[in-house]
């Protein structure tokens, strides 16, 4: 049956909103964080030739895409799910598979969180050597004194800042427009070291599939953050222009980041790209027009990533907080304080962070391990979601009639795309991502069961709920023999 819009008229939802070209705009902010300044770096550095590079970013492409389509139909067809992820997880597959969603989102933004500190003091070691490559002491006291003292602005009801808003988007997008046109007009773009980038790779030892496989991790961390875009739905003047703003701002970013690393391509060979330093991209301004170059890229990074790091401390509170305000997270992480900030969940979220820049500074971590970890935790998050808009396509077909354009066939086919898009990104993740995971995971089973003995529950209700405990467990164990035979790290 055919889900159709119940208007066709751009009738007026909210008078005082915000129409497309903001819209677009502001979705644009949301998705472009620091990775797009690391991209020709990381990529090469898998030793990824640039037609898998190319290749790689078609596919997550068509992926993340249909992600996102997912987060608006949600948003449109259960718009009373108001808990983002851990509802559609709940409301699709139990409170335990919500729950779970819900700590591998919260863990994700965390990893994340600590991925921007690494790399805000990379950027600032240009200016500053004493901060070196971002992951000695002193980086760790100045990431350290960062995320503290954002978590007092967060619990004094500070969650929204529209002018230090206004000087990140900015401080995010003129320096990548400035990289993209000084390399056109100053013709440093050579046809033939692009060329030989696309033949070969950094390395040259990898197949093909291997090669796509090290970048596909890469393309999804820059997009986290996509599902996102649909919170700025209820401040739409016309409800029709969301889906519109969500679409053109993906295409818009999609756009930069594949110029950008074409561009990039077209500057240094692969191997000298792999060898840059973060971000890669002042390294390729350098070469560009010289150390002026350099110093746009590190101080918009900056900038950039002072931000992004306000942002991830109260991104990362929501998932667990909403969770224990629906009853399946510890009752303590419910609690707010007279500011109506979730002051546990803060305090609790920074003291995991901060464990985690400590273990980065002592144990040579770099900013690219944290990132992949923390893209591929969100992966069961995103495949939960994709996995109820699937189901919704076949157990409540009506609920998409007058509430979202296209048939239900396209939804049924994007949702699919979506599953399958998540399973494949697992799949690369490799055996060290998925010990890794697996250990993190992990943990959270006890917290659910605690949260469920504080509240008198029965911990796990169905046995889906308990094939999925017994899959975690087996994982860790079996991840936990491969690390100490030495079969991985």
């Amino acid at each position: 049956m055919p889900a159709r819009s119940g208007s066709t008229d751009q009738s007026v939802s909210n008078p005082n909103g915000i129409g497309l070209f903001r819209l677009v705009a502001t979705v644009i902010t949301l998705i472009v964080g620091g990775g797009v300044y690391t991209l020709a770096g990381d990529m090469a550095a898998g030793g990824a030739s640039g037609a898998a590079i190319m290749t790689a970013w078609g596919i997550s492409g068509v992926g993340v895409l249909c992600l996102t389509l997912t987060f608006y139909a949600l948003s449109r067809v259960k718009p009373r799910l108001k808990g983002g992820i851990y509802s559609y997880a709940c409301a699709g597959f139990g409170r335990f598979l919500g729950f779970t969603g819900a700590w591998g989102y919260w863990i994700s933004a965390l990893l994340a969180t600590v991925s921007f500190a690494a790399l805000l003091f990379a950027a600032l070691g240009y200016f500053f050597p004493i901060f070196g490559n971002g992951h000695n002491v002193y980086s760790l006291i100045g990431a350290s004194i960062f995320i503290w003292f954002y978590v007092f602005l967060v619990s004094r009801g500070i969650t929204e800042v529209t002018g230090i808003n206004a000087v990140i988007t900015i401080s995010k997008l003129v320096p990548i427009f400035v990289a993209i046109i000084a390399i056109i007009l100053v013709q440093k773009f050579n046809p033939d070291i692009f060329i030989a980038n696309m033949q070969h790779g950094g390395e040259g030892t990898l197949s093909f599939g291997d090669q796509i496989n090290s970048v596909l991790m890469v393309t999804l961390w820059v997009f986290v953050g996509v599902e996102g875009a649909i919170a700025i739905s209820g401040r739409a003047k016309y409800d029709n222009d969301v889906g519109k703003a969500t679409i053109i701002a993906f295409c818009c970013v999609l756009v930069i980041y594949v110029m950008v690393c074409m561009l990039s391509m077209g500057v240094m060979p692969l191997s000298d790209l792999a060898e840059l330093d973060n971000p890669s991209m002042a390294g390729v301004m350098q070469e560009v027009v010289g150390p002026w170059g350099a110093i746009l890229i590190n101080g918009g990074v900056a900038l950039s990533l002072v931000g992004s790091l306000l942002g991830y401390t109260v991104l990362s509170c929501e998932s667990p907080y909403e969770a224990a305000t629906q009853g399946v997270f510890i009752k303590a992480f419910a609690k707010t304080n007279k500011n109506g900030a979730p002051i546990v969940t803060l305090i609790v979220t920074n003291v995991i962070v901060e464990f985690f820049l400590i273990v980065m500074t002592f144990n040579n971590g770099t900013y690219q391990f944290f990132y992949k970890i923390s893209a591929g935790m969100i992966l069961l998050p995103y495949l939960l979601s994709a996995a109820y808009l699937l189901k919704l396509t076949f157990k409540e077909p009506e609920v998409f009639a007058d509430k979202i354009h296209g048939h239900i066939k396209l939804w049924r086919t994007l949702a699919f795309v979506g599953v399958l898009y998540s399973f494949l990104l697992g799949y690369v993740s490799g055996p060290i991502g998925l010990t890794i995971m697996s250990f993190l995971y992990a943990p959270g089973i006890l917290v659910y069961m605690k949260g469920k003995k504080e509240r008198g529950e029965r911990c796990f209700e169905t046995k889906t709920d308990k094939i999925i405990v017994a899959v975690i467990l087996i994982a860790t164990v079996v991840s936990l023999y491969l690390v100490i035979s030495g079969q991985v790290f």
